[in-house]
């Protein structure tokens, strides 16, 4: 996977990085493939219980949870549940803007968490999150309309740079990629539970 830190820390803009490194549909679709892998290859070993359990998080802080589940800790589905929605969303924008849609909304459909709750519903989620990002690289044009921009507040901008179809893929792989350590962690505080309960 590409080193998306100089892209989070303002080094480089999402859509300069994706310039410079002449990254089209099949090479975004190429990095998607791959972190849905690394995804698919954390669920092995894991039992439905460790799908379920729930993490020590002392850093849980999600303003935007229901009320009472502000602080809680994401378990691994919760987490696969999120990171695949932010994916299947850049995927769509960058759908619209590589035909010329300058999309003002964000097209965002967050499967429920509470029904990720089996490894098979972990995995047929990842494998259906592939399928429909690489659908939506499939309605790319041949020739992307790489001038058109997400429409976004003047902060966002000013923190991220402009949003073309490469980049609003690219931004939204960077927060699955983002998440993967704290996905990580989730696995391990499970299996250790597991391991101490057995």
């Amino acid at each position: 996977m590409i080193d998306f830190s100089p892209m989070r820390d303002g080094d480089v803009s999402f859509i300069d990085y994706a310039a410079q490194a002449k990254l089209g549909a099949a090479e975004l679709r190429t990095l998607s493939d791959e972190s849905i892998d690394f995804l698919l290859g954390l669920i092995d070993g894991l039992s439905d219980a460790d799908i379920v359990f729930t993490p020590e998080d002392p850093e849980a802080d999600d303003p935007f949870a229901v009320e009472g589940e502000e602080s809680i800790g994401w378990n691994f589905g919760h987490l696969i549940a999120h990171v695949t929605a932010s994916s299947e969303e850049g995927a769509a924008l960058s759908s619209l803007l590589a035909r010329g849609v300058p999309a003002s909304e964000r097209p965002r459909y967050e499967t429920p968490w509470r029904d990720m709750t089996t490894v098979v519903h972990v995995r047929q989620r990842l494998e259906e999150s592939q399928r429909m990002r690489n659908a939506y690289l499939e309605t790319w044009p041949d020739a992307p309309l790489l001038d058109v921009l997400r429409v976004v507040s003047e902060r966002f901008t000013a923190r991220f740079g402009d949003m073309n179809a490469p980049a609003a893929f690219l931004f939204a792989l960077s927060h699955e990629v983002g998440h993967y350590e704290q996905i990580e962690e989730v696995r391990r505080q499970a299996l250790a539970a597991r391991a101490t309960a057995g």
